[in-house]
Formats: C-alpha cells, sequence, structure tokens
C-alpha cells in the first residue's frame, strides 16, 4: 500500500481510538488511571499515554492526581443541554469536589431578586448541613455573603429589606455595615468569605464566586467544626479549582 494511502487510515484509526478512550473515562465519574483505560480499550499503554495526552491538551479530558476525567470540550460538543444532563454534569463537578476536598459542596446562586440552592454533596464526614433557612439567611451562610458581597447597593438593600438580618446563633451577624464587598470584576481574585457556626452551630463554610456577565453564583464548603482547622486551606483549593465548566452549569441551569 502507497504512504499517500496509508497516511488516511492511519489517521482514521487514532481517530478510532482516541474515541474509544473518551467513551472509556466517560464510564468513570471520578475519573480512571491510563492502565485502566488502556486495560478497557485495548490499547498498549504507551498508545493510550499518547492519545491521552494530547486528549488534555485540546481539553477533551482533564488529568488529575493521575486520573483522567471528561473535560470542557465534551460538553461543548453537544450544543445546548437538556435540564436533565445539566443537572447530571452539576452533580459530577461537586461530586469531585467533595470527593477531592473531603467537604460539603454546594453550588448558589443569586437569581430574580433571591438566593437560591442550586446544589449540595456532602462527603464522608462532612454532611450537609440543614438547609431549610438557606434562602431567607444570606447573610448567615458563606456562600450568602458572597452574593450579597455582588450585588449592587440597591439589591442589597431590597435583599435585607424582605429578609432581615435575624440571628440564627450568637454567633450571627446583624449589622449590614459588618458584611463584606466585592467588586463585580475580578472577584475571582478576592479572598474567599467564610463563617464560623453563624448559620447553624458546630459547622464552618467558605465561599468564593462565579461572576458571567450579570450572573452572580457561588461555590461554597462546609466543614464541623471539629476539622475548622482545614477551611483556609480548603477555600484557597477551591478557589484553584473552578473550572470554565463550573459557570457553564451554574448559569445553564
Amino acid at each position: 500500500m502507497s504512504a499517500g494511502t496509508d497516511a488516511p487510515t492511519t489517521l482514521i484509526a487514532s481517530a478510532q481510538r482516541a474515541l474509544r478512550l473518551l467513551e472509556a473515562v466517560a464510564r468513570y465519574p471520578r475519573g480512571a488511571t491510563a492502565k485502566q483505560l488502556a486495560r478497557d480499550t485495548g490499547l498498549a499503554l504507551g498508545t493510550a499515554y499518547h492519545l491521552l495526552r494530547t486528549l488534555v491538551h485540546d481539553r477533551y479530558l482533564e488529568r488529575r492526581e493521575g486520573r483522567y476525567l471528561t473535560g470542557p470540550a465534551v460538553a461543548g460538543l453537544s450544543g445546548e443541554e437538556s435540564p436533565g444532563a445539566g443537572h447530571r454534569r452539576l452533580d459530577r463537578l461537586l461530586r469531585r469536589l467533595s470527593d477531592d476536598l473531603a467537604a460539603a459542596v454546594y453550588l448558589s446562586r443569586y437569581c430574580k431578586g433571591e438566593v437560591e440552592l442550586i446544589a449540595a454533596q456532602a462527603a464522608p464526614g462532612a454532611p450537609t448541613v440543614d438547609l431549610s433557612a438557606f434562602r431567607s439567611a444570606a447573610h448567615a451562610t458563606s456562600a450568602g455573603k458572597t452574593l450579597l458581597a455582588l450585588m449592587s447597593a440597591e439589591e442589597r438593600r431590597a435583599y435585607l429589606a424582605r429578609h432581615p438580618m435575624v440571628a440564627l446563633t450568637p454567633y450571627t451577624l446583624r449589622d449590614p455595615a459588618q458584611l463584606p464587598l466585592l467588586p463585580r470584576q475580578g472577584p475571582q481574585r478576592a479572598a474567599p468569605i467564610t463563617q464560623y457556626q453563624e448559620f447553624v452551630l458546630g459547622t464552618a463554610a467558605a465561599a468564593v464566586p462565579i461572576v458571567a456577565g450579570s450572573g452572580l453564583a457561588a461555590v461554597s464548603v462546609s466543614l464541623p467544626m471539629a476539622q475548622a482547622h482545614r477551611l483556609p486551606q480548603i477555600a484557597a483549593q477551591l478557589r484553584t479549582r473552578l473550572s470554565d465548566d463550573f459557570a457553564a452549569v451554574a448559569f445553564g441551569l
């Protein structure tokens, strides 16, 4: 066979192998190692490594702590997602974060004048807190305080007029002047906003913002107070872990 006919055949075979790897990775919500994927697809380990590096470079996959997971480029292939697909993708993102950080993780959003909890994911040793009062208690949660910090002064006044800063615990802030403020431009560079036992006794939490145009959201983590010493490190890790995927999901549901 001449070189002119052999090259296209080789390229097609490489594409087929790459697609097989993508399909294999998609079967592991928490990621898989190169050896697992090579075994699942029947590829030589060297070939699998080469294709995995290419797929990571092009953002079809992500590599975290030696495991491969589907990347943001895969989500963009289908264009618009159904609500069900969006929620499943959010569940996977939150599950990865909760597993990696060993903390409960939450996604919240400011929408139509209200602070809404979109989803939550517990972790072993870090259960989610009782969130029944979440919507009316933004002043007491790290995510709510982050969203209040991003609102305009008028939006913040209107929210607090509807939801006064009542004391949920002895540690709850009661004075609007004590609430933190963040600029909408570049808030990801700001320090995470924390709260210790302000919403629920025995729990500490931290949150970081997600801003896309006029959209405001926050990803937060919570821990039992016995683990509160871990919160600064976890909050710092959280800032570096948020990807474009989170913004797409947060404002696409």
